[in-house]
């Protein structure tokens, strides 16, 4: 049952999942002056966030093309079979490419969409036709290419 449901979130909860979020390297001293609080209790507001998965995790925002991934393509993928197994082996079949960082199953007429990033064109290429296309299960995969990202804001908004 999700956290939002369990418990209400107060006010100074939000502000320290605001700026968690905005700055996850943000030390606890100041998390603490920001939400009006000291640090201890400001700590045992966080651990109890974290212990009921309301913070899943603290990560670095790194720049795709520093690393040398000039490409994103979003993938659409259709299965031949939307039974539950064949959508979990998929699923599988996903987690095991570090190129796909994003796997989302859809309701309507595609299963998948997959976000996936590749170093140029023709990696993104045969990684599409010796991964995607000819995967178990798999009826159709439809790309397309990024060309522009004039947003990518990780997280959710906190009211």
């Amino acid at each position: 049952m999700p956290f939002a449901k369990r418990f209400q979130l107060d006010h100074t909860d939000r502000v320290i999942l605001r700026n968690l979020q905005a700055e996850g390297r943000i030390t606890n001293v100041e998390l603490a002056r920001r939400a009006g609080l000291t640090a201890p209790p400001c700590l045992r507001r966080l651990r109890a966030l974290e212990d009921e998965g309301v913070v899943r995790g603290y990560h670095a925002d790194l720049d795709a093309e520093s690393l040398g991934y000039a490409v994103t393509v979003f993938a659409m993928v259709s299965l031949k079979s939307q039974a539950e197994a064949d959508l979990c082996a998929f699923e599988d079949h996903c987690s095991r490419h570090p190129q796909i960082r994003e796997c989302h199953m859809l309701n309507g007429e595609i299963d998948f969409l997959l976000k996936v990033v590749s170093h140029d064109l023709p990696e993104f290429q045969r990684f599409l036709t010796e991964h995607l296309t000819g995967a178990p299960n798999v009826a159709s995969v439809k790309t397309s290419l990024t060309i522009r990202t004039t947003k990518n804001e990780p997280g959710v908004p906190v009211d």
